[in-house]
Formats: C-alpha cells, structure tokens, sequence
C-alpha cells in the first residue's frame, strides 16, 4: 500500500491544490518499508489525481481540500483522509496504529481566493 501526503519541510501542507511536493510512505503489513519525496508534475486537479495514480497511490492523507480535488481522488479509489496537520511521520504513526483520525466533511471552501492570494504572496 502506498500512502501520500502534501508536504513542504516535513510538514503536511494545508493547500493541496497548491502542494508541489508529496511524501509517499510505502506500507506492508503495517510497516513503513520506504518513505520517498515526490515533486508535483502539473497543476489542477485532475493532473493531481492522475499523478497519484501514476505513483500508486491508494491513501492520500492531507490538510486542507477542495471539492472538485475530493471528486478527482474519489474517481481514482483513492481513499481520502482530510483535516490532518503536523508532520507527515507523524501522521503516518498515527493511521499506522488505529487511531482515528481526520475529518471526512473538512472542505476548503474557499480554495480560489486562497490560491489568488497566495500566488501574490510568492510574487
């Protein structure tokens, strides 16, 4: 199993249309056998969902998410736990152990003026 998080500096990044980074955690028989940095290949979100499919990703655990990025994932069967911050190890530990976690109805309702405002933030 393979699962993904959005992350800059360890952390999971709380934009996820926006993350140009993934940590991917390779599991077997609930241990870690591999944790890799992916860099994001394009922007939007079907190229998100197509590039954590391309990556064989079956969970993705993030922050922050849109509904049109939900809809993207839940058309790969990609399983989806949102509402989650820290670190990505941390995370990983967490689902890895039981431990409930998330929030399923957690939406970023208002993804385009963060990302307007964010993409002025960098320029």
């Amino acid at each position: 199993m393979r699962i993904a998080m959005p992350s800059e500096k360890g952390m999971i990044y709380q934009h996820f249309g926006q993350a140009t980074e993934f940590t991917v955690y390779e599991v077997e028989a609930e241990l870690i056998k591999n944790k890799e940095f992916i860099p994001v290949e394009g922007p939007g979100d079907e190229a998100l969902a197509n590039f954590l499919t391309l990556h064989s990703v079956n969970i993705v655990i993030c922050g922050n998410i849109g509904s049109s990025v939900k809809s993207a994932l839940r058309a790969k069967r990609i399983e989806l736990i949102p509402g989650i911050t820290g670190t990505a190890d941390d995370a990983i530990v967490k689902y890895l152990s039981g431990e409930k976690m998330g929030n399923p109805d957690m939406e970023c309702v208002h993804q385009q003026e963060e990302e307007h405002n964010h993409q002025y933030e960098h320029h």
